[in-house]
């Protein structure tokens, strides 16, 4: 429920409070932090404080040269502390000074601050979050309307200060209204639905690239105010693109003026010193069982969804969260009340969190970034899920670049890693992501992961991504990729934009722009994203030559044939099964010159009688080295009524069937032939 702003002084028994107290207040941010408002006719500011272990505490700022006792707070109830202070003005800079139970002094920032001062400096501002003037009706009453499970999703993950800079010899961002200026003809150039943008909640720390948060409820001010942020994403949703948010309620730094000991005691943090600190982060861990540190924390996602329009929040470390004993040692670590190695208090904050946010907003993305075998991430809560509605797909995203590292003389022993996917695929709503954790801390850029001399780099990494698109689930890319940086992601300077002046990378970036456009125009490829009926394999275990072919298949039946060969082979005349006679005409090729390959390529190849892979007919095709290939399927043909009537009076009479060509050494152990004619095989149950 909306909260009304108080005018008057509120008690115990407020509705406010008690839903916090409960760790139901899901729009906490109303009613703690500071609120410009009028009492008794002077205009000022209202400020409130959760601080249950603090003796005192006083409001300190430049408004009284930040002496503790000029401003005093008030206990509202236990825990729970209150001022008014006429004068206040926006963006007026201020802290609160507790006393702790010890008579020690803590000054810090408010964690439910709207805006704060740029670091090193780390004060909060009194800020109006209000008065915004939206203009996204359009994309915000389209979306209500959107099933995002069954729509395209091309994600560009991006890092607002480095993907380019207002003066990169100085180290100067844009600010987040003039990174949409520039970012807005790019993104709709490239193709891409949406933009990821990694945390801009507060941070101290630029090499933590947000992940450790000091301001819940601020977008940093490294690049500008809260409604300039708002800006941003308004003129994205303006020209059709979405937004998802980074964030992390998984830890908190150890930073002295943020949530760390708040108060002089585990407040925010898990205070079982077992639970509490992921030692090798040097991070704490929040207190899930705390139903005030609930209210906190999903009134912060919340308040992203509600005040700044965002479209989706991607939830970082989920597994860490799900575990007692994540990276943990034999010791360091105990047992839930019932004896596992689960959180039960996490897992019950997940579920109540995901139920809040797309329990208003269904249309809205909540995606885990979980990284292990945790079942029921993507179901409800209610049928013993997380309560996502989306999950990295991070046993997929290393099984391939692991392949795509090899080098293709050893690919046909590795080739499961491009297959096993398939026996998970639909279990949960995947996105595939090759995020920035994978161009990092010595990892490599993705065209330098890729085995082979420079012209074969650019092969392989255009038949992954050719691959990728085509595999079932959302696709996810970070910058920078997309052209084919050389090396790794630094966020102290922009992308290498001048390799755009070299034929192998705009080309490369052309592939992944026509790429993104064709995914989107084609529903065979996202319709049925979550389902065997919207997959079907016809050559998946041809190890031997590295080539793998599969069909997507729309909602309407329409189809795509998808060819892989991950090797620098050409094969001439490879045959295989496929389900409608007609002509497959190739409507991509990632070897085609313009993308900078070799130039082999198909036009359009008419299928032949002669059964294969369980089809009644077959094509036979040029698979260029390195190359995926798409094609796109001849609808069936409906028999003229007259001669199916005709036919069905006329006695059968034996037919001689023509003896099926032989087919290439793909075909050799090809799949099962399934039990009806272009009929989706059946799933392995997934382990």
């Amino acid at each position: 429920m909306t909260l009304k702003q108080r005018k008057q002084a509120p008690n115990s028994s407020d509705l406010p409070i008690y839903l916090f107290k409960q760790g139901n207040n899901q729009e906490a941010y109303r009613y703690f932090g500071a609120h410009l408002e009028v009492q008794d006719g002077a205009p000022g500011a209202v400020f409130r404080v959760w601080a249950p272990h603090a003796k005192a505490v006083a409001v300190v700022g430049d408004f009284n040269s930040w002496v503790p006792g000029e401003h005093l707070m008030h206990q509202v109830t236990d825990g729970i502390w209150e001022l008014f202070i006429p004068g206040i003005k926006e963006y007026d800079i201020y802290k609160y000074c507790i006393t702790t139970a010890s008579d020690e002094l803590l000054y810090k920032s408010d964690p439910y601050a709207f805006h704060t001062e740029t670091r090193p400096s780390n004060g909060s501002k009194v800020y109006d979050i209000e008065g915004y003037a939206w203009g996204d009706d359009h994309w915000t009453k389209e979306n209500a309307k959107r099933d995002v499970i069954n729509s395209p999703m091309s994600i560009y993950e991006m890092q607002a200060g480095s993907w380019k800079m207002k003066d990169a010899e100085n180290g100067i961002p844009y600010n987040y209204s003039e990174l949409a200026d520039e970012l807005i003809p790019y993104i709709k150039d490239m193709g891409y639905t949406h933009v990821e943008l990694l945390p801009i909640t507060e941070y101290p720390f630029d090499g933590s690239w947000g992940y450790q948060v000091t301001g819940y409820f601020a977008p940093t001010s490294r690049y500008g105010t809260p409604k300039d942020f708002m800006a941003f994403v308004d003129k994205l949703h303006q020209a059709g693109i979405g937004v998802i948010l980074d964030w992390v309620p998984a830890h908190f730094p150890k930073d002295g003026y943020g949530l760390y000991m708040f108060d002089g005691a585990p407040c925010y943090e898990d205070p079982n010193p077992r639970r509490g600190e992921h030692k090798e982060w040097g991070t704490m861990v929040f207190n899930y069982g705390m139903k005030e540190v609930e209210s906190f924390l999903i009134s912060s996602a919340m308040y992203w969804v509600d005040k700044y329009h965002i479209d989706g929040l991607r939830v970082d470390a989920v597994a860490s969260m799900l575990y007692l004993d994540y990276n943990r040692k034999d010791g360091e670590w105990e047992q839930n009340i019932k004896g596992g190695k689960e959180n039960l208090e996490a897992i019950a904050f997940l579920q109540k969190l995901n139920t809040a946010i797309l329990g208003k907003y269904p249309h809205k993305m909540m995606i885990a970034e979980e990284s292990t075998a945790w079942p029921l991430v993507t179901k409800p809560a209610a049928d013993g899920g997380l309560g996502f509605n989306f999950k990295w797909n991070m046993g997929w995203m290393n099984d391939m670049l692991s392949y795509m590292k090899t080098d293709p003389l050893f690919r046909a022993g590795n080739h499961g890693k491009v297959t096993f996917s398939f026996f998970y695929a639909f279990s949960e709503n995947f996105v595939l992501p090759i995020s920035h954790d994978e161009v990092v801390h010595g990892k490599c850029s993705l065209i330098n992961k890729m085995p082979g001399d420079y012209e074969q780099k650019f092969a392989n990494l255009r038949t992954f991504y050719g691959y990728m698109a085509a595999h079932p689930g959302k696709k996810l890319l970070f910058m920078g990729q997309e052209f084919g940086q050389f090396i790794e992601w630094d966020e102290k300077k922009p992308l290498d934009w001048m390799l755009l002046g070299y034929d192998k990378h705009r080309q490369l970036q052309d592939y992944v722009k026509d790429l993104n456009h064709l995914y989107r125009d084609t529903p065979a490829l996202w319709q049925v994203d979550y389902s065997w009926e919207g997959f079907q394999w016809i050559v998946p275990d041809d190890n031997k030559q590295s080539v793998i072919a599969f069909l997507r298949r729309d909602a309407a039946g329409k189809m795509l044939l998808v060819v892989c060969n991950f090797n620098p082979v050409l094969r001439q005349g490879y045959q295989m099964g496929v389900p409608n006679p007609g002509s497959y005409k190739e409507i991509l090729n990632s070897d085609d010159k313009k993308y900078g390959g070799s130039g082999v390529t198909n036009g359009t190849v008419k299928a032949e009688k002669g059964e294969m892979h369980g089809f009644e007919q077959h094509i036979s095709l040029t698979l260029p080295p390195l190359s995926t290939v798409y094609l796109q399927v001849p609808a069936a043909r409906k028999p003229c009524a007259k001669k199916a009537a005709e036919k069905a009076e006329t006695p059968a009479k034996p037919v001689k069937k023509p003896a099926a060509k032989k087919a290439a050494p793909a075909a050799e152990a090809a799949a099962p032939a399934p039990k009806r004619r272009g009929r989706p095989a059946k799933a392995k149950t997934p382990v």
